[in-house]
C-alpha cells in the first residue's frame, strides 16, 4: 500500500510538471501571436469552415501573416477546402517544434486530418482528449510570428470552444449565422456563451444571405435576410457584413481551389473582401503596447532604478 501511494504521488508530479511545461510553450507561442479569432456558431451547416477559410485566405492576400487552426475535431474539414494533402513529418530533435502545413507564404495551416494516416477514420474522443489536443495544437506547432490566428470551432458551446477560451487568453470570437430565425435562436446561445467567459466579439457575420443565381448573377432571399444584422442591434455587436450563397464558392470550396483565391467576381467574393476590411479594422496586426508603471517621488523613497524620472527603455524597477 505504501508502495502504491508512493508511485501514485509521483506519477501525480510528474503530471503536473509537464502541464505546467505545456503551459509555458503555450505561453510562448501566444506571445508571437498578435490577433486571435474564434470563428464560432452555436448553430452547426451555417458555413463556419467557409468563413474561416476565406477571412484566412483573405488576411493572407494583403500580406499578413496568419494561420488558420482547425479545431472541429470530429469534422475536420479546412484542409480539404484547401486541397492540402501532407502529412505530419515528425521533426528530427524531438524537443524541436512540429512544423504545420503551409498552404502559401503567409498561410500555416493545422488540423487534426494532418495527423491521420486514414483521413476518413472517425474520431471517437471524450472531453479530456479533445481539450490535450487543443493545447497541444498550440504549444507544440510551429507558427512562428503571426499577424492573425484563425480558429474554425465546431457547433455549440462544448468543449471546444470552452478550450480555446480557457487556452489563449484574448482570443476574440467572430460569430456566424444565417438569417432564419432557428438559427438565431442558437446563436444566441453562442452570444451568450462569449459573455459568460468574457470573450469579446469582434463582430457578427450573417452568411447564405440570399442565393446569387449562376446565370443572371441576381440575388434571391432563399432563407430571408437581416437576421444578423438584427442580432447585432439586439446584443450591441458590430455587423461585418452579410455572404450571399454563390454556387461558385460551393463548387471551389468542394474542389479545394477556394473561390476568394481567383480573380472572378461576385456578390459573394465582395461581401467576404469587405467582411475582410472590417475585421482588420477592428483588430489591426499589431501588438498593443505594455502598461508600464511609471515611477514617481525622487530618487530616495522610489525603488524605480531611474530615481524620480523614469526612463522605461532602461528602467530596471
Amino acid at each position: 500500500m505504501s508502495s502504491c501511494g508512493s508511485n501514485s504521488g509521483a506519477s501525480q508530479e510528474s503530471q503536473q510538471a509537464a502541464m505546467a511545461q505545456q503551459d509555458n510553450a503555450i505561453t510562448r507561442s501566444l506571445g508571437k501571436i498578435k490577433n486571435k479569432i474564434l470563428v464560432m456558431s452555436g448553430k452547426g451547416g451555417v458555413g463556419k469552415s467557409t468563413v474561416s477559410v476565406n477571412l484566412a485566405l483573405g488576411l493572407a492576400a494583403k500580406g499578413h501573416k496568419v494561420g488558420l487552426m482547425d479545431v472541429d475535431l470530429h469534422g475536420p474539414d479546412v484542409i480539404r477546402m484547401l486541397n492540402l494533402t501532407g502529412t505530419l513529418e515528425p521533426p528530427e530533435n524531438p524537443n524541436d517544434l512540429v512544423a504545420p502545413l503551409q498552404y502559401n507564404d503567409n498561410l500555416k495551416v493545422v488540423s487534426l486530418e494532418y495527423m491521420m494516416k486514414d483521413r476518413d477514420e472517425a474520431i471517437i474522443w471524450r472531453g479530456p482528449l479533445k481539450i490535450q489536443a487543443i493545447r497541444q495544437f498550440v504549444a507544440d506547432m510551429d507558427w512562428g510570428d503571426l499577424d492573425y490566428l484563425v480558429v474554425d470551432a465546431p457547433p455549440g458551446t462544448g468543449d471546444e470552444p470552452l478550450s480555446i477560451a480557457q487556452t489563449i487568453p484574448g482570443v476574440k470570437a467572430l460569430v456566424v449565422t444565417t438569417p432564419q430565425k432557428v438559427a438565431l435562436a442558437d446563436v444566441r446561445k453562442s452570444l451568450n456563451f462569449c459573455r459568460t467567459v468574457e470573450m469579446e466579439v469582434v463582430g457578427v457575420v450573417e452568411n447564405m444571405s440570399g442565393f446569387v443565381c449562376p446565370e443572371c448573377n441576381a440575388t434571391v432571399d432563399i432563407f430571408k435576410t437581416g437576421g444578423g444584422e438584427e442580432i447585432a442591434r439586439e446584443f450591441d455587436l458590430p455587423f461585418l457584413g452579410a455572404v450571399p450563397m454563390d454556387p461558385k464558392v460551393v463548387i471551389a470550396g468542394d474542389d479545394g481551389v477556394p473561390y476568394l483565391t481567383s480573380d472572378a467576381k461576385s456578390p459573394a467574393t465582395e461581401a467576404f473582401a469587405k467582411i475582410i476590411d472590417a475585421v482588420e479594422v477592428r483588430l489591426p496586426p499589431v501588438f498593443a503596447p505594455p502598461t508600464l508603471q511609471m515611477a514617481t517621488g525622487d530618487a530616495e523613497s522610489s525603488d524605480c532604478g531611474c530615481g524620480g524620472s523614469c526612463n522605461p527603455d532602461t528602467c530596471d524597477c
